[in-house]
C-alpha cells in the first residue's frame, strides 16, 4: 500500500490542532500527518507533542521561530522524501481546507503527478470570504495565469497532493517564495517539468477560529514572483 502523509504549517493554531490532526487521522487507518510548527508561543508544539506520544502516525518539526510558509513547506516536503512517503498532501490547520476531501486526492494521485483542489474550476467556491478578498484571490489567480500561461484555474490555492517521485525533481532548497506565491511557484515548477496535473473542485470555507496569516508583504512577493517565473529568473 502507497504511503501517504499531510503536511501541515502552523503558527498559533492551538484551537484548530487537535481537531484537524485527529480529522486527517480519521480517513483511514494509514494516513500520517506532519505538523511543521514555527515555535507557536499559543503552544501548538507542545499539544502535537502530547498527541505524538501516544500515535506513530503523528510526527513533528518544531522551528525556532516565524520564519514564513513556503519554508515550512519546503522542510515538511523533504522530511516526507526523506522517510519514503509515496503521496505528499499539503494543507491549512484551520479547517479552510475540509479533511472528508482526502479521499479524493489519495484517488486522483494514483493517475496524476499533482492534485489541486481547486476553488474556482467550477463557478466560486468560496464560503464566509469578504468580497475585498475574494476579488483578491480571484484576480491574483487571473493575474498569475496570465503572466505565466499556466493552465490551472487554482494556481494560488494550497489543498494539493504531490507524487514523491515527481516532487523530488524539484530542488526545494532553491526555491524563494516565503509567503503565498510559494504555491503560484510550486505548481509553475511542476508544470514545466510536464506533470501530470489534475484540479478537482473544493468548497473553501474560511476558517472557523484564529487569525488569517495573509499581509500585504505576501502580496508583494505575489506580485513579482509570476514575473521571475515567466523569465525564469529562479534557480533550477
Amino acid at each position: 500500500m502507497k504511503k501517504s502523509i499531510v503536511v501541515i504549517p502552523t503558527y498559533n493554531e492551538i484551537e484548530n490542532i487537535e481537531n484537524i490532526i485527529n480529522a486527517v487521522l480519521n480517513v483511514n487507518d494509514q494516513i500520517n500527518v506532519l505538523v511543521v510548527d514555527d515555535n507557536s508561543p499559543d503552544g501548538t508544539s507542545q499539544k502535537v507533542i502530547e498527541m505524538k506520544s501516544n500515535n506513530p502516525r503523528i510526527h513533528l518539526i518544531t522551528r525556532a521561530g516565524k520564519m514564513g510558509l513556503g519554508t515550512a513547506y519546503c522542510e515538511g516536503f523533504q522530511y516526507a522524501l526523506d522517510n519514503n512517503f509515496d503521496y505528499i498532501m499539503e494543507m491549512d490547520a484551520d479547517f479552510s481546507h475540509n479533511p472528508d476531501n482526502i479521499p479524493r486526492f489519495l484517488e486522483e494521485i494514483e493517475h496524476n503527478d499533482l492534485v489541486i483542489g481547486s476553488r474556482y474550476i467550477s463557478g466560486v467556491n468560496v464560503v464566509n470570504w469578504p468580497l475585498r478578498r475574494l476579488i483578491l484571490s480571484y484576480g491574483s489567480n487571473l493575474y498569475a495565469r496570465i503572466i505565466t500561461g499556466i493552465k490551472i484555474k487554482d494556481v494560488t490555492g494550497g489543498f494539493k497532493c504531490f507524487r514523491a517521485e515527481y516532487l523530488k525533481k524539484i530542488n526545494l532548497k532553491s526555491v524563494k517564495s516565503n509567503g503565498y506565491s510559494f504555491q503560484v511557484e510550486m505548481n509553475y515548477r511542476m508544470w514545466k517539468l510536464g506533470a501530470r496535473i489534475k484540479e478537482i473542485s473544493i468548497i473553501f470555507i474560511d476558517r472557523r477560529s484564529g487569525k488569517s496569516k495573509m499581509s500585504k508583504k505576501n502580496i508583494t512577493e505575489a506580485i513579482w514572483m509570476v514575473w521571475k517565473l515567466k523569465f525564469g529568473l529562479y534557480e533550477k
